[in-house]
């Protein structure tokens, strides 16, 4: 852990904390000013849930910001020590090296096979998947759409960024019409590459879904609606009311060949269009 470094300067006081820190919740530093001491109140800290390590995501990928959102999560319903990550391959595999949780490494798509599994056999623990668009809705299609259809009680965290991230950015099933990538240099053509698919619509109409959002990060706004639904979508486990889906609309400045600024305003501009922020399933009653 490293201790916050303070130096006066002749204009008054700057103050570095490494992120890397920042976990010690209503911390107090008084430093002396030029009008007095100031004094200083940490309000932001790591969660618990997330380990000290320092991020290899590429700059203004959106997976760090969800990865936040989903460990405030765990430690707000205090679950972190009975909780079971499933990984699926792609960008996404990585969280068993962010996560201070346990993790199983599922097959290419299979994730929701095995986290019915693990929530079968450890009925107690809370699991959850955290998945890629090509990881869930290409090769793992079968796995999602039974999965969600039997209610299995588990959540499924989908990061959507229209793109195959770690493979080196092929088109996939969320690619939006007119994309390039590199296997489609033209662009997706509808005709011969089909539409893209809204996974959260596409589940909210099974009758095991209890819940099915979509959200995005790109906005102060946004990040704090989808804080809420994360939540929920956890509380519905929780709560043993079944199977809780959340898409989040994310950003691969590396693959769209644009820097984080315009991958951040593409979210906005092409993707929400297309992909409808919002509730599609919310079924207390199941």
């Amino acid at each position: 852990m490293y201790s916050p470094v303070i130096r006066r300067c002749t204009v008054g006081v700057t103050v570095t904390v490494s992120p890397q820190a920042v976990m010690f919740v209503h911390a107090r530093i008084s430093v002396p000013g030029p009008r007095g001491v100031i004094n200083m109140q940490q309000v932001f800290a790591r969660p618990q849930s997330l380990k000290d390590v320092q991020t290899h995501f590429c700059p203004g990928c959106h997976h760090g910001t969800v990865h936040r959102l989903v460990a405030e999560a765990l430690d707000q319903f205090g679950v972190q020590n009975s909780t079971i990550g499933v990984a699926s391959v792609g960008c996404s595999v990585f969280l068993y090296g962010y996560f201070d949780i346990d993790v199983v490494e599922a097959p290419h798509g299979r994730a929701p096979a095995v986290a019915t599994g693990v929530k079968r056999a450890k009925p107690e623990s809370f699991v959850f998947t955290y998945q890629g668009d090509g990881d869930l809705a290409a090769i793992g299609t079968a796995e999602i759409i039974h999965a969600a259809n039997r209610g299995e009680d588990i959540t499924v965290i989908f990061v959507n960024n229209t793109t195959y991230g770690m493979t080196g950015g092929q088109m996939a099933p969320t690619t939006l019409v007119g994309q390039k990538t590199s296997t489609s240099p033209y662009g997706r053509d509808k005709k011969k590459d089909g539409s893209p698919i809204r996974m959260a619509e596409l589940l909210a109409q099974l009758g095991g879904v209890a819940y099915s959002a979509r959200v995005a990060v790109d906005s102060p706004k946004h990040l704090l609606e989808a804080k809420k639904v994360i939540k929920r979508a956890f509380q519905y486990q929780v709560e043993g009311k079944g199977f809780s889906f959340v898409e989040v609309l994310a950003s691969c400045p590396t693959n769209w060949g644009v820097s984080p600024l315009a991958a951040n305003a593409r979210i906005a501009e092409e993707l929400i269009p297309y992909f409808p922020l919002g509730v599609f399933r919310n079924d207390e009653n199941l």
